[in-house]
């Protein structure tokens, strides 16, 4: 039979508003209100219940609300309607009350007849208005906010069960955080969340979809969550190479900037660091010249070489150190005459001769020693140098230059460009340099730290790769190849064996190297390419640091990585996921730049603090429910929903979960699980890494224990004034 609007309206109506403000709305139910069960929605649904929904009419629309609490008031005023019976004493009956949060205005569109949702009270409703029960199609409304969405992530159980499907764009491009205890179901929702949009993508396509997750897994829990053949294929990085598709990790450490570098040998940001970014510029300015021995090449490398020392006896010339700092300068200036005499015999045209003779004769002027009486050590030292005679040899230098063409003012490479290079090769260079500069004894620890850390044999299969791979192969291998249409969608970093001690250096150097690869694709080609990066356990790799201290440690390093890319990765297609159970130790820049925010159970009272204020004041009624949370359940909130709503994430058959579970004691102690124990084939497999060093050296010692070998000095020329 055909219902009229009020008839329909009254068929669901349950209270009446007795209370408005612009921040809440307080209702009073009716007494013939469902008590638990409501039946007259289309459906049989839980009712009431706090943070449910519930509609309020205003003119012609309805208000959406948000019930936050519910009570129960005893009152002596009969509720029953009607005539009232004289001879019956009337009892005390409860009466129920609760509040609304209104969250924004529900409409019919005339034009399709469905119901949208949009964000905001244009107005509120006054006193008296009814206060009705959702229908299943208007629940469904709420939720889907009118917009389309692509991916199907799970229900939403206040809500009817309805459907909550989310937009990629949305859910990727402006980063995504999601948080946790653990056990809450956190890992499996970045799984599951990669997986569905997947498969989703997969539907319109014939071939795999252009897609790009790479995961950075500290604890290798995601190798086997993407691992069938048909579908989602994943290529994993690991350390250790130990079965079939899985490729070995690859960091070179000449793709390491110097900021990386110099937190990975802990140099000190006034004396060391600027011996390590020299050292990295002169090394790769060097590297990057040569690709034949040919002459100009060779003279190419004369004339850095040239303007180098031209441009630094300029500076001591200015700055009064010729004068000031003479001892200093004049070993510098001898360092220098002794390399121009090995140059001299492989470039006999090219006017070193001149140099050196200037050279020469500014440290005789110069020259002075005396014998230690209490000693009897011969000590040389320098005087304050003429700046005639300095001029002479600047003279020199510029004339000799001018026939190879000018100075070059560093026209090579910066110290952050990946060019190749030899780790030994850089702790030779800038130990070469402090002798020139007569500093050895402040960079002797830094050249210890960069030998004793690139003697570590695991360390060294990550970062000591053969000079023929190249930087083009590491962004097909880890970001993908246009040509590989069958190839895979999913990157899995396995970081879980890489040490301790440069896991966050080798962490940051990927993020980075990601992020500036988008960078330049973004600037050759004028379009981005979209790929999402993925950090587990990011409070340990995104953690709040101190910026006051002499250099930045490997953790800062990382951290200020990722803060660049929550910053400025949006606008090269680089999307960010994070994964982490202490969100209150995470970067305050790096959350804050997350607009969306998937919140698993959280117990903590300062993690629950700070997600408290993801929200506005009146939607945080939602999030009281999160210490109880049972896992699975979340709570979505940010860009990627119109509403903070409560989600029941789709389920993950156990094949496709990430290796998280927790450890079964009991099982095992009453032995219904075996336990094998064959600590011999573990020890084996720890130390085969040293062993191999062993063979390769020939005796247990490693290069850096050999014995040093002793250098002979360059004999000098009898016609050469030398003092």
């Amino acid at each position: 039979m055909f219902q009229s609007a009020s008839e329909q309206l009254s068929s669901v109506r349950i209270g009446t508003v007795q209370y408005v403000a612009p921040d809440q709305i307080r209702a009073t139910l009716d007494s013939e209100a469902p008590e638990s069960v409501a039946l007259n929605t289309g459906e049989p649904r839980p009712f009431p219940r706090v943070n449910g929904y519930l509609l309020i009419t205003v003119d012609a629309d309805h208000l959406v609300g948000q019930v936050e609490w519910i009570t129960a008031e005893q009152t002596a005023s009969p509720l029953q309607r009607g005539r009232r019976d004289t001879q019956l004493v009337d009892l005390p009956k409860s009466l129920r009350r609760l509040r609304i949060n209104p969250l924004g205005m529900l409409r019919n569109s005339p034009t399709t007849n469905e119901y949208l949702f949009q964000r905001g009270a244009e107005a509120l409703p006054s006193v008296g208005a009814a206060v009705i029960l959702p229908s299943e199609s208007q629940l469904k409304a709420i939720i889907d906010s009118g917009e389309p969405r692509h991916v199907k992530i799970g229900t939403s159980p206040l809500a009817g069960d309805a459907v909550v499907a989310v937009d990629p764009n949305k859910l990727f491009g402006r980063h995504l955080a999601v948080l946790g205890n653990t056990g809450s179901g956190k890992s499996c929702s970045v799984a599951g969340l990669i997986r569905w949009s997947l498969e989703q993508a997969q539907r319109p396509c014939v071939k795999r979809p252009n897609a790009r997750f790479i995961i950075l897994d500290p604890n290798g829990e995601y190798s086997s969550a993407f691992e069938e053949k048909d579908a989602l294929e994943t290529r994993v990085f690991r350390v250790k190479v130990d079965g079939d598709g899985i490729k070995q990790l690859k960091v070179p450490l000449w793709f390491w900037n110097s900021a990386e570098w110099a937190s990975f040998a802990q140099a000190s940001a006034r004396t060391q660091g600027p011996f390590l970014r020299r050292a990295l510029r002169e090394i790769k300015s060097d590297r990057s010249a040569i690709t034949e021995d040919s002459t100009e090449e060779k003279q190419l490398r004369l004339r850095r070489y040239l303007s180098s020392r031209l441009i630094s006896i300029r500076s001591d010339f200015r700055s009064g150190a010729i004068q000031m700092d003479e001892n200093k300068f004049g070993f510098r200036l001898k360092a220098i005459a002794s390399d121009l005499e090995i140059k001299i015999a492989e470039f006999p045209s090219a006017g070193l001769g001149k140099i050196r003779n200037a050279i020469a004769s500014a440290l005789k002027a110069a020259y002075n020693s005396f014998t230690d009486k209490r000693t009897g050590e011969f000590v040389e030292y320098y005087r304050a140098f003429p700046e005639a005679q300095i001029e002479d040899v600047m003279d020199a230098f510029e004339e000799s230059l001018d026939g190879l063409g000018g100075v070059v003012y560093h026209d090579g490479p910066g110290e952050n460009t990946p060019l190749p290079f030899k780790g030994t090769d850089l702790a030779d260079h800038v130990e070469m340099i402090a002798m020139q500069d007569n500093v050895s004894q402040f960079v002797d620890f830094l050249v210890a730290r960069i030998r004793m850390f690139l003697a570590d044999p695991t360390l060294r299969a990550i970062v000591d790769q053969d000079e023929e791979f190249t930087l083009t192969q590491w962004l097909n291998e880890y970001l993908g190849d246009s040509n590989d249409e069958e190839g895979s969608c999913v990157s899995v970093i396995d970081l879980s064996l890489v040490p301790s001690d440069v896991v966050h250096i080798v962490t940051a150097v990927i993020a980075r190297m990601i992020f500036e690869a988008l960078q330049r694709y973004m600037d050759l080609n004028g379009s981005s390419l979209p790929t999402v990066l993925v950090m587990e356990e990011a409070h340990t790799f995104i953690k709040r640091y101190r910026d006051d201290h002499d250099y930045q440690d490997a953790a800062a390093v990382c951290c200020r990585a990722f803060e660049r890319i929550a910053r400025e990765g949006r606008k090269f297609g680089l999307g960010l996921i994070l994964s982490s159970q202490r969100p209150s130790e995470l970067s305050p820049s790096v959350l804050s730049q997350c607009n969306t925010f998937l919140l698993h159970r959280i117990s903590n009272d300062r993690d629950q603090e700070l997600v408290n204020r993801l929200v506005p004041d009146n939607l945080r009624g939602l999030l009281r429910e999160l210490p109880s949370l049972p896992t699975r359940n979340a709570v979505l909130l940010g860009w990627a929903t119109e509403l903070p709503v409560l989600v029941r994430m789709n389920e993950l058959p156990s094949g496709h979960q990430p290796r998280s579970d927790d450890p079964e004691f009991w099982k095992v102690w009453v032995r219904e699980s075996e336990r094998k124990i064959n600590w011999q084939a573990i020890a084996a497999d720890w130390q085969e890494t040293a062993r191999e060093t062993e063979e390769q050296t020939g005796s247990g010692m490693s290069e850096n224990n050999a014995m040093p070998i002793e250098v002979q000095p360059v004999p000098e020329d009898e016609d050469w004034p030398w003092p």
